[in-house]
């Protein structure tokens, strides 16, 4: 198989180019695959219009097709955002990927129980589709939860409170099963 010469990011997040180099890095990747693109003002916007709306999919399309001018493949890599993959992707010329959709195929194709948990109330309604829909084929039982503090916590620039918080959620999501985050108690949050 054939790797991409280079591969364009799109994200909201300037922290995920850490995350994404390291990925590469350890896939083997040579440096330089992975070009970045960070447009906050996009999730910002979706934030404040309370979601993803058609004036926020627009500029997120225009973005995704710009960037497949310069690349062999685009990756968007935020949640909230994703949903404009699946309108634009068969007309793209090179493929455009949501990151979570692996991750959704993976986790769903082994059946089971699958709690997700997400950090910004904006992604709930896109991620809960789209593990739905890679469960539709599966037994997999999916359950969409918000970790309640984690943004504020991220947006403030805490991260070790975010990380901790995350860790925390998924512990109580580990013990307490679906809904465990509205069974555990707030001090473990």
């Amino acid at each position: 198989m054939m790797r991409p010469k280079r591969i364009a990011c799109l994200h909201t997040a300037e922290s995920n180019i850490a995350v994404y180099d390291r990925a590469a890095a350890a896939l083997g990747l040579p440096p330089g695959v992975l070009a970045h693109t960070v447009r906050p003002e996009l999730l910002a916007a979706a934030e404040q219009a309370g979601g993803l709306n058609a004036d926020i999919a627009s500029q997120t399309a225009f973005l995704l097709f710009a960037l497949c001018d310069s690349a062999d493949a685009v990756l968007l890599t935020c949640s909230t955002l994703g949903p404009v993959v699946a309108a634009i992707a068969d007309t793209a010329e090179v493929p455009i990927i949501r990151a979570d959709q692996a991750l959704a195929e993976r986790t769903a194709s082994e059946g089971g129980r699958v709690v997700v948990l997400c950090a910004v109330e904006t992604t709930i309604a896109p991620t809960s589709a789209l593990f739905r829909d890679a469960a539709a084929e599966t037994s997999a039982a999916i359950d969409v939860q918000l970790v309640p503090g984690a943004w504020a916590l991220f947006k403030a620039g805490d991260t070790a409170g975010y990380l901790k918080t995350i860790a925390a959620a998924a512990d109580a999501a580990y013990v307490f099963g679906p809904g465990g985050l509205s069974r555990s108690s707030a001090g473990a949050l």
